[in-house]
């Protein structure tokens, strides 16, 4: 592959990651769709793109079948739906910088459990990438809802396992087309859970108004489930073997950023000082843990 092919189609995979919290925000906020909805449109619109993929790419259906596992289905739920209603009250930067912190501490932390020793810099990464977090979430006017937070960590962590179980795996894609498919049938049963509840009576942060179904929402679910996160994930994939790991791991850090900018120009949000501080020092202490490796 070309530097400039490879460029190009790694700017997109990084664009539709980021696209993803930025549609999820804007689908709870603007257009009514609870979070409940949203994570059930988006796992199967998903699981329905990277299946017919996967397909067209010639695979069959019974291999398609074999591949994945349920584990790997649960911790996919556990990401997309603690992303989901983690957005009902954090900012699409926030958002993407806690989910980021989250998924990076849990690779960070298998490594370390597995034996990797980290040198003196790697340590002084840590150590700013936690102060970064414990600053973002110090109580005060700007800090964000510590259960919102705690949700979107949640989040990360099981975005960080599924990472890690697909290492193994010889066929990414698919892998990703079958756990989405299981996903799917958890999300379904997850929707029917809340919908009940909310049909009950039960109402606070966690329970949305399930039955707030409108166009817009569900357009903003279908964006995000067939481009943001099933295209994204297969152009990922594709550029991934063509990068050295070290690489692949810092293009990373550019997603949380261009979801901060591109919250302020879509959504109008504000960027302070407090979150300004968080983002260097996550983000630049996660670059030094991975740079300084060797």
């Amino acid at each position: 592959m070309s530097p400039v092919r490879l460029t190009f189609l790694t700017t997109l995979a990084m664009l539709a990651f980021a696209a993803n919290s930025l549609l999820n925000r804007m689908a709870l906020t603007e257009t009514g769709l609870d979070a409940g909805s949203f994570t059930l449109i988006r796992v199967f619109s998903a699981a329905a793109f990277l299946v017919l993929l996967t397909l067209l790419r010639g695979r069959s259906a019974t291999a398609l079948v074999q591949a994945g596992s349920w584990p790997s289905a649960l911790v996919l739920l556990l990401y997309a739906a603690g992303f989901s209603f983690a957005y009902l009250h954090l900012t699409a930067a926030t958002g993407a910088l806690l989910l980021f912190g989250a998924v990076q501490a849990t690779m960070i932390a298998w490594g370390l459990w597995c034996g990797e020793r980290p040198n003196r810099l790697q340590l002084g990464g840590l150590l700013a990438g936690f102060s970064g977090v414990v600053w973002l979430l110090f109580p005060g006017v700007s800090a964000p809802p510590l259960p919102a937070a705690m949700l979107m960590a949640v989040a990360g962590v099981g975005w960080g396992i599924y990472s890690l179980r697909g290492k193994s795996s010889s066929d990414a894609v698919s892998s990703s087309a079958a756990n989405f498919a299981r996903a799917s049938l958890l999300a379904a049963g997850l929707w029917l859970v809340l919908f009940t509840a909310n049909t009950a009576g039960i109402t606070d942060f966690v329970f949305a108004d399930i039955t707030g179904v409108s166009a817009a929402g569900v357009a903003c679910a279908l964006a995000s489930g067939v481009l943001a996160s099933g295209a994204g994930y297969a152009l990922w994939y594709g550029v991934l073997p063509h990068m050295q790991a070290t690489t692949a791991a810092t293009v990373q850090l550019t997603v949380p950023a261009i979801t901060a900018v591109a919250g302020v120009l879509i959504a109008g949000e504000a960027i302070d000082s407090r979150l300004f501080m968080a983002f260097v020092l996550i983000i630049g202490g996660v670059a030094v843990f991975i740079r300084c490796r060797h």
